[in-house]
């Protein structure tokens, strides 16, 4: 394994602080199931790249596409949900920055 980086410290310092806050109150508006969707999804990157120190090269693509296609609807739900959502969308898009600021391993 290799010796954690700055960036895995900060993506690790983040999840932290992320996971141990809720998941904003929306009383369940349907568009709150995008950020929960992307939320899953990135989450599950973040947990494989803190064990492993780094990306695989599946989920380094899959992090490039959706990049590429950006997260117009993430931030249009952040948006219109408020406050507490805009916050924790914005939470997760620095996860998603560090994320891609790792290694990939091929």
């Amino acid at each position: 394994m290799r010796e954690e980086s700055d960036d895995l410290r900060r993506l690790r310092r983040l999840w932290d602080e992320h996971i141990h806050r809720p998941f904003p109150e929306t009383s369940d508006d349907p568009r709150s199931q995008e950020v929960a969707l992307y939320a899953a999804w990135l989450g599950s990157m973040v947990e494989v790249a803190l064990r492993h120190g780094g990306l695989d090269a599946a989920h380094a693509d899959m992090l490039k596409i959706r990049r590429a296609e950006g997260n117009r609807e993430l931030f249009l739900a952040g948006g219109e949900l408020g406050d507490p959502v805009r916050s924790y969308v914005a939470r997760l898009i620095a996860l998603e920055d560090v994320l891609v600021s790792l290694p990939v391993d091929t």
